[in-house]
């Protein structure tokens, strides 16, 4: 009897010890799947997604509209659309190579969904565990294991190429920091609570770490935690303002006013550029200053150039610049002498105005350009000028030189300034000559007045279409010309003076100048009146002769510099200027002697 109730004993406390210790099993158990970074903040943000609930249930809080942004008028998106906006916000618009990240960032998503009212908190946490886990496998992996289970073969594995991944931390934990700015905005004034709270404190962590960091390998070994922990707070958010379309309509209009102020940016840096490209550098005007108190210090027989009697020579090759800048003629003069085979045979004829004669002048006398003839002469002195071209002029109302400079506009008066002469090259002032040129004078002209490399190629950053700049809506235009002309380039062009006499081309130009002030026919500038005034008059030359965009585009092939026989700073970015680009101005700047004592004293160099 006595050992019949030991073994009852036994068995009701092994019951006992059994319905004790076996819930305190389960539960361990079921904590080691809660991670110590993840268990702390649960806990302490139950009460705070509890209180969210109950505030969100009695409609106390009152959404921000965005007040004080400018919203673009766009299409408002449907519910449906918008649901998943702020949750994917800092996803957006991501390089392939985070295919493996946006994928679980669609399973959090999902998880947030799928759970309902407060209990999707364990859910939030295991998910991002996951995301932890699979962080640590290499991207290429993540991104092949997708590849390969979408078409099945998973024997390819290995075989994908590497990714390459450029800075994506730093602009996830920025578009994270945007986000997080947002969802701020949306508190109710004199709110307090732990989720807005969690949020600030985010923020600072994320700014923090980002700083002025901009690239990953700058970042701290926190930054991923950081993240991660930014990433909980926004998936929080997310689920405590459910309505996103105040939040698209906010980051929208975000967006809207950052595009606007770019824009804004965008042209005040194309005004500081053409207005740079309009002024003249200090270092210049002193040049010219010393050189001109130099001239008039000159008797009057010194101011001759040798070898005059080659001016009308109809037999030498005949070269003219038209400028007002001292130093960019030099070059042009310098490297078409230097390269030259030939150098005895060339003829300079340097045209300017009054006021820059003197200074072109004495930096001739100074630096003579060896066996080559040389020749200044002022726009001033062309009496038959006054009466032709100076009363159009004076009707043009523009601001921009380039545009009413009598020198701009002179080349149209080529055969009368030079009477003498059958043939001549004309150049900018913003041109280096790198191969001899004798060979351009035996070109077949085909009885045509223009030698000009053309720019009607679209795949080439010189493309010009004459629709660009002429206005076909006039009837006058529309009749006259064809708008797919192939345009061409000034810059270097060989002209047949006689043909141009014979063809009476500048009577032409003069009476389409006048019909422009009348009306609107096309854009300022001498390049479209001279399209059509040479119209039909034009023979292609080939793309080795005249290398263009040294000006603009930086982006200029180096073969095509090198094999060039000219080369051409058109643009606002002239090659003396400090917004030059810098990788051209050497072709430009080893012309010049900057030991000069001139250019020495008046601070000029490289």
């Amino acid at each position: 009897m006595k050992k019949c109730h030991r073994w009852q004993r036994i068995l009701i406390l092994s019951l006992l010890s059994f319905s004790v210790f076996a819930p305190i099993v389960l539960v361990s158990r079921r904590l080691k799947t809660l991670t110590s970074f993840g268990g702390k903040e649960f806990a302490e943000d139950l009460p705070s997604v509890n209180y969210m609930r109950d505030v969100l249930r009695l409609n106390s809080i009152e959404q921000e509209a965005a007040e004080g942004l400018k919203g673009p008028k766009l299409v408002v998106l449907d519910d449906k659309d918008i649901s998943s906006v702020v949750r994917r916000s800092s996803y957006e618009d991501r390089d392939s190579d985070q295919f493996g990240n946006a994928q679980d960032d669609s399973k959090l998503l999902e998880a947030n969904e799928t759970n309902g009212n407060g209990k999707d908190e364990h859910q939030i946490q295991q998910t991002i565990i996951q995301m932890n886990s699979r962080e640590k496998l290499p991207l290429t992996y993540l991104l092949q294991e997708q590849f390969n289970q979408e078409i099945g073969r998973d024997d390819q594995r290995l075989q994908s190429p590497p990714f390459k991944v450029v800075d994506e931390k730093v602009k996830q934990m920025r578009d994270q920091l945007i986000t997080a700015k947002a969802y701020l905005s949306f508190e109710p004034p004199g709110s307090n609570s732990r989720l807005m709270k969690e949020l600030r404190a985010r923020i600072r962590e994320l700014e923090r770490v980002v700083g002025e960091v901009s690239r990953d390998s700058d970042l701290p070994m926190s930054a991923s935690q950081k993240m991660r922990s930014m990433e909980l707070s926004l998936a929080k958010a997310s689920r405590v303002f459910p309505d996103c379309s105040a939040m698209a309509t906010k980051l929208r209009a975000m967006t809207y006013n950052a595009e606007e102020q770019v824009q804004v940016m965008r042209n005040q840096e194309s005004h500081l550029l053409q207005l740079a490209g309009r002024t003249t550098p200090k270092g210049f005007h002193c040049l010219s200053m010393r050189l001109t108190a130099k001239y008039f210090l000159l008797r009057p027989e010194e101011r001759q150039f040798p070898n005059q009697q080659n001016l009308n020579d109809p037999d030498l090759y005949h070269y003219a610049v038209l400028s007002d800048n001292v130093l960019a003629a030099s070059v042009v003069v310098n490297s078409t002498i230097s390269s030259a085979k030939e150098p005895e045979k060339i003829v300079f004829h340097v045209v300017t105005d009054s006021l820059n004669l003197p200074a072109i002048s004495m930096w001739f006398l100074l630096n003579p350009p060896g066996k080559a003839t040389i020749h200044v002469q002022s726009i001033e002195n062309f009496d038959w000028l006054s009466t032709k071209y100076n009363s159009t002029l004076n009707e043009q109302k523009s601001y921009d030189p380039r545009y009413s400079s009598a020198l701009n506009h002179l080349r149209f008066y080529l055969p009368d300034i030079f009477p003498a002469l059958n043939k001549i090259v004309l150049f900018d002032h913003d041109v280096v000559v790198q191969r001899d040129l004798t060979e351009i004078w035996s070109i077949d002209m085909k009885g045509k007045v223009n030698g000009a490399v053309e720019t009607c190629l679209e795949s080439e950053a010189s493309f010009r279409s004459i629709r660009m700049f002429m206005n076909f809506s006039d009837p006058f235009l529309a009749r006259r010309f064809n708008a797919n002309v192939c345009t061409w380039a000034f810059g270097m062009n060989l002209f047949n003076l006689h043909e141009w006499r014979r063809k009476n081309l500048t009577m032409l130009y003069r009476n389409y100048l006048q019909l422009g002030l009348k009306r609107s026919l096309w854009k300022g500038g001498s390049l479209p009146i001279g399209w059509i005034t040479f119209y039909n008059q034009t023979v292609a030359l080939e793309k080795r002769w005249h290398t263009l965009g040294l000006g603009y585009n930086s982006d200029v092939p180096r073969g095509d510099i090198e094999n060039a026989a000219v080369i051409h700073y058109d643009g606002v970015m002239k090659p003396w200027l400090e917004t030059g680009i810098a990788k051209y101005k050497g072709y430009w700047s080893k012309h010049l002697l900057y030991d000069h004592p001139y250019l020495q004293q008046c601070n000029i160099h490289e």
